[in-house]
């Protein structure tokens, strides 16, 4: 991942104490070292109904979805276990849900049930045979090869690889963020609740302008100026001990990692509302977080060149990202259901 250089924008005092170092402690023990692939000849893909090694999984450059925009897709993180020698990929059948809901908006049928999607993941890990964190990238995708804009009268086909994966979102201190000057695709525009390939592209200009400002992450409002999430994460905000989050009606993706954070909530006996959110709200919050297969819990320490609190990761923040990233490496008993070990 390329890293951007960041002017200084903002001094801040680091003061040493235990909080702060336990901060610290977390993030060495959730971070995985980079790692160098041959995507070339180490890799397989699921690819037109079977196996095939990645660098053979290929489409025409005729193809529709490339050339317009017409895939849905999914993220998904598979997590090595050192200790127990096994790599946990998460959440398999609900994604696999999701992306048949997202498909369905763009008329495609898909040929597989999202039990069997979650099996053919299973194959296409273990022919990996990765034992490192890894990212599973599903696609349905118009295949047709014409010119043409419509989403009826076409073929579509169903795709899958994955990759050694790391951090998202790579900061060690906290993310820097910017409220962006591009609104959030309003549902009645493009559906918020598909993960529709065209759609990034409102994403990508969000993330782009707010790391060539300096910034590590964009945060987009609706288009009524209410907080919508983050470029490409479900977004929380902490005041007075409560967790806040703009309710899937402010066009928001119906996360699954923000799903699983609002049950690890009620578990802690944390208390969430589901609300819109003012921009404000975001500089006068206790605490910031963004959350997603891609950013997993990424404090935000700073909003438009304003501290967040001390400008450090707080307690409820640590707090969840502990546990969820102890569920998500089967560590805890309470939530293997979420798992499906590989080995």
């Amino acid at each position: 991942m390329a890293i951007l250089w960041r002017p200084p924008l903002l001094a801040r005092v680091h003061r040493a104490d235990p909080a702060h170092e336990e901060c610290t402690l977390l993030k060495q023990a959730t971070s995985t070292p980079p790692v160098v692939t041959d995507l070339t000849t180490d890799l397989w893909a699921f690819f037109r109904g079977g196996f095939v090694p990645l660098r053979d999984a290929n489409v025409s450059v005729m193809t529709h979805a490339l050339n317009y925009g017409t895939a849905v897709f999914e993220g998904i993180r598979a997590y090595w276990n050192a200790d127990a020698k096994q790599l946990y990929a998460l959440d398999l059948v609900p994604h696999f849900a999701r992306i048949v809901r997202s498909a369905s908006l763009l008329y495609m049928q898909v040929p597989y049930t999202p039990e069997q999607m979650a099996d053919f993941t299973v194959e296409l890990l273990r022919r990996d045979g990765l034992q490192e964190d890894t990212y599973v990238r599903p696609l349905i995708y118009k295949s047709s090869e014409l010119i043409g804009v419509r989403l009826h009268n076409l073929d579509a086909d169903f795709t899958m690889f994955a990759i050694p994966f790391g951090k998202y979102i790579d900061t060690e201190s906290g993310v820097r963020a910017q409220v962006s000057s591009w609104r959030r695709t309003d549902d009645n525009a493009i559906p918020a609740r598909g993960k529709i390939t065209g759609a990034y592209v409102n994403s990508a200009l969000a993330k782009s302008e707010a790391q060539l400002n300096g910034f590590d992450e964009a945060i987009v409002l609706t288009q009524d100026g209410h907080v919508s999430e983050g470029s490409a994460e479900n977004l929380f905000i902490v005041r007075d001990g409560t967790m806040i989050t703009p309710a899937v009606t402010d066009n928001v993706l119906e996360g699954i990692t923000r799903a699983r954070l609002l049950d690890v909530a009620g578990d802690l006996g944390i208390p969430v509302i589901q609300r819109s959110i003012d921009r404000t709200e975001l500089y006068n919050a206790n605490e910031v977080f963004l959350c997603g297969t891609g950013a997993q819990v990424s404090a935000v320490v700073e909003i438009d060149r304003r501290l967040v609190s001390d400008g450090r990761p707080g307690p409820i923040t640590t707090r969840l990202s502990r546990t969820y990233f102890e569920a998500v490496r089967g560590r805890l008993d309470a939530y293997h259901s979420w798992l499906t070990p590989i080995y």
